[in-house]
């Protein structure tokens, strides 16, 4: 047979078809959807979101090639908002399209409660075949899939060489570069283990960029002889905001530890992996410690270890995300799957001196979303509208064109997909972190973030912080106690008050302290 007919037919058995039907009835096929979700992937680390205004040079030296051509493909969202910056909560959010309260994921000492309604669960009641392949951290077995691999030890997070991965058929210790790994696994489930007759959900769900940032050996070399902007904030003494700015422990300078810095190589690695880890480090790591650097020069020098191994580690999953591109358009998915990328919340890259998340402020309240839909999302488009992490299981069950509960508070964002510009869309993102006291000592707080101001509470030490976006797009000056922002205060707190009731959020509950990352 000829081989262009042959796969012609194949693609339309399977369910990919060029007529873009199913056989059965004749109606419109449903499209594959690929989820690919990274963790801690702050958006100043992909070159297609452009400038940050604290450090307008660094977007020149990001190399994400393959999540850039996936925004030149499809559509890139400005004002996507995580509801919780923490991983397990962020990531039971999307599961069930409901915040931190309702979920009941509140921190990561949480086990998620797997028994309860999920958009993977009523993805297969609508005749989907469903995956999770890679990070999880969520304490409690994946529920609502077909087929699952999920990062184990320790404390799921996993490790970036030669991970653990556990499923249903017990655990199993698999030897490489994690980034690598999970795409292997992925691309395997799509190969050869999936039912073709069916339509699929993936989630290829990355461990990096999460702390100890360890790249693929090929990146190790990346920026050796380049310095890293340093963001005009890393020296904030934060002046005029709360308090709990004071008690944090997150800050480049006297928080990171030696693996974090390479000064001391990861556990994990085989005899090989140590050899290249060492070849990378070990001169560096030599020169630092005979300068014997102190002052703004230690705080600089810790820097540029950090967000150097930090853009590695992205650009050793970026690498593998084109793999995994490459894939589809070679197998012939592409043209009826929907890709769409995201992580579970920002990430600090010297920003105010810090790494990590939890805070409401930018860096770490923002989520990376790009959506490439084959002739339907307008190519190198861009989406300002305000999104949040509750409204991605109301649009993947809107892609499916499965019923969304009336429950999940989250909207679907296809009619943005589709450029249009609906009424009543949201004004406002709601905020409410719990974890205290943890990691990184990040004090409870909740606020509301809108096209230009943002109002935020620390409750439990009753301050406020309000931001004027448009003009200090760093927030560096809280204007709650500004007069010329009287009117606005007011405006913002009635505001907050109206979406905490809309949200059903008591502002009652408080986090254990197991500190678990």
């Amino acid at each position: 047979m000829n081989r262009i007919i042959e796969k012609s037919l194949a693609l339309f058995i399977t369910g990919a078809g060029v007529l873009g039907c199913t056989p059965e009835n004749n109606e419109p096929q449903r499209p594959n959807i690929l989820f690919i979700f990274s963790d801690d992937h702050a958006t100043h680390a992909i070159g297609a979101y452009g400038p940050k205004h604290n450090n307008p040079e660094l977007h020149k030296l990001v190399q994400t090639p393959h999540l850039d051509r996936l925004a030149q493909e499809g559509m890139l969202f400005t004002n996507v908002f995580c509801g919780n910056s923490i991983c397990g909560p962020s990531r039971a959010t999307i599961l069930t399209g409901k915040h931190s309260h309702l979920n009941g994921m509140l921190n990561n000492d949480t086990i998620f409660n797997g028994a309860q309604q999920t958009f993977p669960k009523l993805l297969q009641d609508g005749g989907y075949e469903t995956a999770w392949i890679g990070k999880w951290h969520l304490f409690s077995d994946p529920t609502g899939f077909d087929h699952w691999q999920i990062l184990d030890n320790p404390g799921q997070q996993g490790t970036y060489y030669n991970p653990i991965l556990g499923s249903p058929d017990g655990e199993e210790k698999v030897t490489g570069h994690t980034a690598t790994i999970i795409t292997d696994r992925a691309i395997n489930w799509l190969k050869s283990q999936r039912d073709e007759g069916k339509p699929f959900f993936l989630a290829y769900s990355h461990k990096t960029p999460h702390r100890e940032w360890v790249p693929g050996p090929e990146e190790y070399d990346l920026y050796k002889n380049t310095d890293i902007p340093v963001p005009t904030n890393f020296y904030d003494d934060y002046s005029t905001r709360s308090s709990a700015l004071k008690e944090q422990e997150m800050e480049i300078a006297t928080h990171m530890n030696e693996q974090d810095l390479k000064l001391t190589a990861p556990g994990y690695l085989n005899e090989e992996q140590l050899v290249q880890f060492r070849d990378a480090y070990d001169q560096e790591n030599s020169d630092f410690k005979d300068a014997n650097l102190s002052g703004n020069e230690l705080a600089e020098w810790k820097y540029q270890r950090y967000v150097k191994d930090y853009l590695r580690s992205v650009t050793s999953m970026d690498k593998e995300i084109g793999r995994m591109l490459q894939y589809l358009e070679e197998s012939g998915l592409a043209e009826n799957t929907i890709v769409v990328y995201s992580s579970d919340q920002g990430f600090y890259l010297g920003d105010h001196g810090w790494f990590d998340k939890r805070w409401m402020y930018e860096e770490s309240l923002r989520m990376p979303l790009i959506v490439r839909w084959p002739d339907v999302t307008p190519a190198a488009s861009t989406n300002d509208a305000i999104i949040q992490n509750t409204d991605y299981a109301a649009t993947f069950l809107d892609l499916a064109n499965i019923t969304i509960p009336g429950d999940i508070q989250g909207k679907s964002i296809v009619p943005l997909l589709k450029n249009g510009s609906p009424e009543n869309w949201r004004d406002v993102a709601y905020y409410h972190y719990y974890a205290w006291p943890d990691w990184h000592m990040v004090q409870p707080h909740y606020g509301i973030r809108g096209d230009r101001y943002k109002l935020i509470h620390f409750y439990t030490t009753d301050e406020w912080e309000l931001f004027d976006l448009e003009n200090d797009p760093d927030e560096m000056q809280n204007e709650y106690l500004n007069p010329d922002y009287t009117d606005i205060v007011k405006a913002m707190t009635e505001r907050l008050e109206q979406e905490r009731i809309a949200m059903s959020d008591t502002v009652e509950l408080k986090a254990t302290s197991n500190y678990h990352r």
